[in-house]
């Protein structure tokens, strides 16, 4: 009798160097997220030309930012449980052509109340999209880089957001808003065949799925070229109990999510916040649409930056208290937002701060998260998070136009407004002190 050999999958990506293969499958990830950010960020910039042409409020204005950012939230909670059911590929692949085909349809609406519809059916395709691309990077990622990784990939949120702004600055004066529509709703479609051709699925999923084994070998061969794989039985894939949401509150993992969840509400509660009103709060200051777009841009150069950072120290120390530093950090700066705005260079200093603590912080919460969670449920724990977090994105972008219409100093608005970033931080060392999750033991999974 012949004793079938039993190879860990997560062993195998470990002892290698990071390979060109899963180089590419981070780099499309990327492509994917920063499209991602384009057109979740391209309303904020377009909200100033949109009250120019149609004569829209900021009270006006609320919903559409709300209804794109409900649509994420939707789009997160349904399409993560369908990503650990029917594969991280597939629903990468169909979210981002969704999202792309929205998006362009967004350009030829004809008035507010049809934006509105519109970009919350854009959002859809969005909220799936991202988190999917969290779990597909996150699953070829060694352990040991996997934070670097993961926040290094997610840095294509905050420079598609950033190219937005710069995009905004040539395309809304030259071709008006539906311009920039439609360059965000192009690209994605032109990256679905790529992505299609090229974009591998997670060898953690198809042994979950129980594969054939030649095709596990396959795709960990590309990532191990020299390892034996020939008659092995692929393990440390625990199977599923019972469904991907309840899982997150099984096994020691009910407390982490919570604050998980806390973190994500209030971290992106802040974030688009500040993205969704900046350009019309900095216009309102005395600066021209122009420098508006180029200004409120440097919160996700901010953030760019923030991530890289951020996630590197979060391979060489404890995650949370450096998410936690970098949330009290960004409170602080948003507190100097309101008494920036007469000094430009001030006031980019302050955006790029905010965006450095929060949009950084951000990022590297979503590798936190990837990790915490295991592979049966790791694309819903990320999508949930992402989901609940995306309530406090609606709530954001809604409280803006609160704020200003209360006669409030910028002053009292910004100190308002740090309120949640130290309250995500504050959630991120409660998790750090809690009860680590308790491992169940690794089930092999046959791969025949």
């Amino acid at each position: 009798m012949i004793t079938q050999r039993s190879i860990d999958i997560q062993d195998v990506i470990n002892a290698h160097p990071v390979s060109r293969f899963q180089g590419l499958v981070i780099a499309l990830c990327f492509l994917v997220v920063a499209i991602d950010g384009f057109d979740t960020a391209a309303v904020g910039f377009i909200a100033p030309a949109l009250r120019a042409e149609w004569g829209v409020t900021p009270a006006q204005l609320a919903p559409l930012f709300g209804a794109g950012l409900f649509g994420l939230m939707v789009g997160a909670f349904v399409f993560g449980p369908l990503a650990d059911k029917w594969g991280r590929k597939p629903v990468l692949v169909a979210t981002t052509a969704f999202f792309g085909a929205a998006t362009v349809a967004s350009a030829f609406a004809p008035d507010i109340e049809w934006l509105v519809g519109l970009r919350f059916v854009t959002g859809i395709g969005l909220g799936g999209a991202m988190p999917a691309a969290i779990t597909l990077t996150s699953e070829f990622c060694p352990e040991r880089k996997r934070s670097s990784l993961v926040t290094l990939m997610f840095c294509g949120f905050t420079i598609g957001s950033a190219a937005a702004g710069l995009a905004a600055s040539h395309i809304v004066a030259a071709y008006g808003w539906q311009g920039l529509l439609v360059l965000g709703g192009v690209l994605p479609l032109l990256l679905v065949p790529v992505l299609w051709v090229l974009l591998p699925e997670s060898p953690r999923y198809l042994a979950l799925r129980e594969a054939p084994s030649a095709r596990i070998a396959a795709v960990l061969r590309r990532i191990a070229p020299g390892e034996a794989l020939e008659d092995a039985r692929f393990t440390g894939v625990r199977r599923p109990q019972g469904s991907p949401m309840l899982q997150l509150f099984k096994d020691g993992l009910a407390t982490g999510t919570l604050l998980i969840w806390t973190t994500f509400f209030m971290s992106l509660l802040v974030f688009y916040l500040l993205s969704s009103w900046l350009p019309l709060l900095i216009t309102t200051a005395g600066f021209s649409l122009r420098h508006a777009s180029l200004m409120a841009a440097t919160l996700a150069t901010g953030g760019t930056v923030g991530a890289i950072l951020i996630g590197r120290l979060m391979d060489r120390f404890d995650p949370h208290r450096v998410l936690a530093a970098s949330y009290l950090l960004a409170g602080g700066f948003v507190m100097l937002l309101g008494s920036a705005t007469a000094q430009p260079w001030l006031l980019v200093f302050a955006i790029f701060g905010a965006g450095f603590g929060v949009a950084g912080a951000q990022v590297g919460v979503n590798a936190l998260a990837a990790a915490y969670y295991p592979t049966a449920s790791r694309a819903t724990g990320v999508s949930w998070a992402n989901a609940v977090g995306r309530t406090g994105s609606v709530l954001g972008s809604m409280v803006g136009g609160v704020l200003l219409s209360m006669g409030w100093d910028l002053a009292t608005v910004f100190t308002v407004a740090a309120l949640p970033a130290f309250l995500a931080g504050a959630a991120m060392l409660a998790k750090g002190a809690a009860r680590k999750p308790v491992p169940a033991a690794a089930l092999p999974v046959a791969a025949e």
